[in-house]
């Protein structure tokens, strides 16, 4: 049972109600963490507004879910791991292989492995960089607007692990455990 109050959608008021509605006017169902999410509109909207800018960004859908699979592994967030697993392989078309691989920092896309090594390298230093990390990233065709799109998904994908740890949210997807 989830730390927080998972505000259920016909509980919900205000701002809070609002946005519940979109989302699931846009995705069809209404996720635990963003029932959660929802006991601070200005968390839900935050969320929602980065998430959705950066979904209109040069990255591909199938590097983004891989992002967050790599970002999710690292920070043992099985809440995160199960979600975009679920959308990685139903709704971005990554195969199950994709989805391990990614996980583990490797794709067998040149970009999307540049992609995912700066992914992990910034997760696991915590945003530090080095000159090398930034030259591999470029050497294998990264513009340095999608380096910084990489940035900003590694950021949006930390706050939702930590979010989802730290509330303890439920699991709403097929379980996917980072011990797997």
């Amino acid at each position: 049972m989830s730390r927080l109050a998972t505000i259920e959608p016909t509980d919900a008021h205000g701002a809070a109600a609002d946005l519940l509605t979109a989302v699931r006017t846009a995705l069809g169902v209404t996720p635990n963490m963003t029932k959660v999410m929802a006991n601070s509109p200005a968390v839900l909207k935050g969320y929602l507004e980065f998430s959705g800018a950066l979904a209109g960004g040069a990255l591909p859908a199938t590097t983004r879910e891989a992002i967050a699979l790599a970002v999710a592994q690292e920070n043992a967030c099985d809440y995160c791991l199960s979600a975009h697993t679920y959308i990685a392989t139903e709704l971005a078309g990554l195969t199950r292989q994709d989805t391990e691989q990614a996980r583990h920092g490797s794709s067998a896309d040149p970009r999307t492995a540049a992609a995912l090594t700066l992914a992990v390298t910034l997760t696991r230093t915590r945003g530090t960089l080095q000159d090398a990390d930034l030259k591999a990233a470029r050497e294998a065709g990264l513009t340095d607007g999608e380096v910084a799109e990489v940035v900003a998904h590694v950021a949006l994908n930390v706050f939702t692990n930590y979010f989802n740890k730290a509330a303890d949210v439920d699991i709403d997807w097929p379980h996917v455990s980072h011990l797997d």
